[in-house]
């Protein structure tokens, strides 16, 4: 009976340790999850970092700077008011008589759809 006792402490003993193994070694899965998890997004940021680098050359590139397109559109915009300007002075004589005359040519009379009924 006491080799029955000794028998049932060992296979005790040897469950602890299988379950001590088992939790050291799912310990072990989860650090190297984490440490796999915390590269990739190491390296997911670098790739990041690397095509947003890349776009703002192609930015600069192909666009000019900000400041270069903000000044292309303020000479722009100043060219067509400009541009207004000259055409308000060119023609602001012959638009205010036109107007002038469709204002004192009155000629009265009676509009296509009005029908007298009788």
């Amino acid at each position: 009976m006491a080799s029955q006792t000794q028998g049932i402490q060992q296979l005790l003993a040897a469950e602890k340790k299988a379950a001590d193994k088992v939790t050291e070694a799912r310990k072990r899965k989860a650090r190297r999850l984490k440490q796999a998890k915390e590269e990739a997004q190491d390296e997911i940021e670098k790739y990041r970092q690397e095509r947003e680098k890349q776009f703002k050359e192609f930015e600069a590139k192909h666009m000019g700077s900000k400041e270069g397109v903000a000044a292309r559109i303020d000479a722009d915009t100043k060219l067509k008011i400009e541009e207004m300007n000259s055409q308000l002075l060119t023609h602001k004589d012959a638009v205010i008589q036109k107007i002038l005359e469709l204002v004192y040519d009155i000629k009265p009379e009676l509009h296509r759809n009005y029908r007298i009924e009788a």
